[in-house]
């Protein structure tokens, strides 16, 4: 009987469905534990703890031989080599810590690079609430650090090492009533005192870096800082399912294009690795590491010319990092040198104020400018609800609003079709093979009809570029992130955990199909009957939130095509 092999192919898709998951939990319980354990060395593999400074600053120094192209060349040699400054804090305690509403952050004094960087703000998985998210760090095992020194005539960082600054406290923190915090790292070069100071605000993901210029000495000072983020390969993201993979890799601006995108594979090209990478200049700029939902990028001076360059370093590494012009500092003058330091979410308005282009990181793909409106309906929406799934749905409402004639068109053209598929198929039998007889009478049925074949097609290709930027929007709104929903959903911006969602999407689809006209070709009707399921199969492993918008739209679609398929039935050609 037929519901009895309706209910063994249901039974058998029900228990592979719980394998399939099971089989997921099962990865995820058994993945590799990374360690967060931030290292002292400066790479990964020669963790020091508790040994004496001498010990650790001379495995430091091979280290920065054995990888001296990290640091950039300037045009002018350096005179003054760097230096070791008597030792300020101990070794173990070398990496200062510094805390705010937004930022934990460890700094190393061997260069002042930030080498841990977790953003309090953002959990790293829902399961424990407590731990922020670590977005830059230094460990056995990977390396994700902002690097930034100065160069030229005058270099404190060098093929033969970099300097040891001293600071005047092992930690620092925003106090309450506090909105920015300084904490200065000075380095004594002859007689030009040198200080590295790193200011953070309140409520802030950016870091302003400066050096401060105190030249005592009888000569002009002369030098340029550099700024790059030095990473592996490793994605920090496990993509979970199907559909778009977000995009890991280098971007920046140039002259050329406002959103240029070089990711590791492009960067480990031999061309452009015998070419030294890729080198671009612009006066302001900015130069980012970008992952699903979040990035790191140094903005320099946006006043100035500066050179950029992308490259592949020695084994796993990648550099991207920028240059700024030679700074003049006059004997017995004082001078600064700036730059800043982002770390943080994907959040448009907030990158769109920190520099030109920045916020096309938010990568919605070329159809951003249909996407980028809509994401600023969606916030709009959420600023009167409260709620990402409410908004969403509202959303798609509005959407649905704005194509109704098209799709009212779309619809009664199927259902013109689906009314006269009867007589269709009684031509296909009564004419058999001719063809061109076929063609002939089906025209005739077109003309006497009004029925226009394109007319259900048309209008949906219209809508279909708005459909895909809205996926885009949904997959790249950090917003999304962590964010709940009806109860059992507890994070839009993954898989619905009971599979609810999906099951729905798959029986509107079901429904929407019952209500399009048969296709005559035996062969296509089967496969257009198992498109409901094949796509229930899929939506499984997509975000939450994007099986919301289709669940709400197909249901909108359901509503609209069931009262116009019912008028034309009873031969309201209105």
């Amino acid at each position: 009987m037929d519901w009895q092999r309706i209910s063994i192919l249901g039974a058998i898709g029900l228990v592979s469905i719980l394998l399939i998951n099971q089989w997921g939990e099962f990865q995820e319980r058994n993945r590799p534990v990374i360690s967060q354990e931030t290292t002292i060395t400066t790479t990964p593999g020669q963790a020091v703890a508790d040994t004496a400074l001498d010990t650790v600053l001379e495995a430091d120094a091979a280290a920065d031989s054995s990888m001296a192209s990290d640091i950039p060349t300037a045009t002018a040699s350096s005179e003054n080599p760097a230096s070791l400054p008597s030792p300020g804090l101990p070794a173990k305690n070398r990496l200062v810590s510094v805390e705010t509403d937004t930022l934990s952050v460890l700094i190393d004094t061997l260069g002042g690079d930030l080498v841990k960087v977790a953003l309090l703000q953002h959990k790293e998985s829902l399961e424990d609430k407590n731990k922020p998210l670590i977005l830059l760090n230094r460990t056995e095992s990977t390396i994700y650090i902002a690097q930034s020194g100065l160069i030229g005539q005058n270099a404190t960082d060098t093929a033969a090492g970099r300097p040891l600054f001293r600071s005047g406290q092992p930690q620092y923190s925003l106090a309450q009533g506090q909105d920015s915090l300084s904490v200065d790292l000075y380095y004594q070069q002859g007689d030009v005192k040198i200080t590295k100071r790193f200011t953070f605000q309140r409520n802030s993901n950016l870091v302003n870096v400066e050096y401060l210029i105190d030249n005592q000495s009888p000569e002009t000072w002369q030098a340029a800082m550099y700024g790059q983020i030095k990473r592996d390969s490793h994605n920090p993201v496990s993509a979970d399912g199907l559909g778009m993979q977000p995009y890991l890799g280098a971007a920046l601006t140039t002259t050329e294009t406002n959103y240029k995108k070089l990711d590791f594979d492009d960067l480990a090209d031999p061309d452009l690795v015998r070419a030294g990478g890729f080198k671009t200049s612009i006066q302001g700029g900015w130069v980012a590491m970008v992952q699903h939902y979040f990035l790191s990028a140094w903005i320099p001076d946006s006043e100035q010319t500066n050179n950029y360059s992308l490259r592949k370093g020695r084994g796993d590494i990648y550099l991207l990092g920028f240059t700024s012009p030679q700074t003049a500092v006059p004997a017995g003058g004082h001078g600064v040198i700036k730059a800043s330091f982002y770390a943080g979410p994907k959040d448009i308005d907030l990158l769109e104020s920190i520099s030109p282009y920045l916020d096309l990181t938010v990568d919605y793909g070329w159809l951003w400018w249909i996407a980028k409106p809509l994401f600023h309906v969606l916030d709009f929406i959420h600023g009167i609800l409260g709620s990402w799934g409410w908004s969403i749905i509202a959303l798609t409402v509005l959407i649905k609003l704005a194509f109704f004639h098209l799709s009212a068109t779309s619809y009664k053209s199927m259902a013109k079709m689906r009314k006269f598929g009867p007589e269709m198929q009684r031509m296909k039998e009564l004419y058999g093979d001719d063809r061109q007889k076929m063609s002939q009478e089906m025209m005739k049925l077109y003309k006497k009809e009004k029925i226009n074949p394109l007319s259900g097609c048309l209008p949906i290709l219209v809508q279909m570029p708005v459909f895909i930027s809205l996926y885009w929007v949904l997959m790249e709104s950090v917003q999304l992130r962590h964010t709940p929903f009806l109860g059992w959903i507890a994070d839009l911006s993954v898989k619905d955990p009971y599979f609810i969602l999906p099951v729905v999407m798959g029986v509107t689809m079901w429904i929407q199909q019952k209500l399009n006209p048969t296709p005559p070709d035996p062969t296509q009707a089967k496969v257009m009957q198992l498109l409901p399921l094949v796509f229930t199969f899929m939506f499984m492993w997509f975000p939450a939130g994007l099986v919301l918008y289709w669940v709400v739209n197909n249901t909108l679609s359901i509503a609209q095509q069931y009262v116009i398929t019912r008028q034309i039935e009873a031969g309201d050609k209105t």
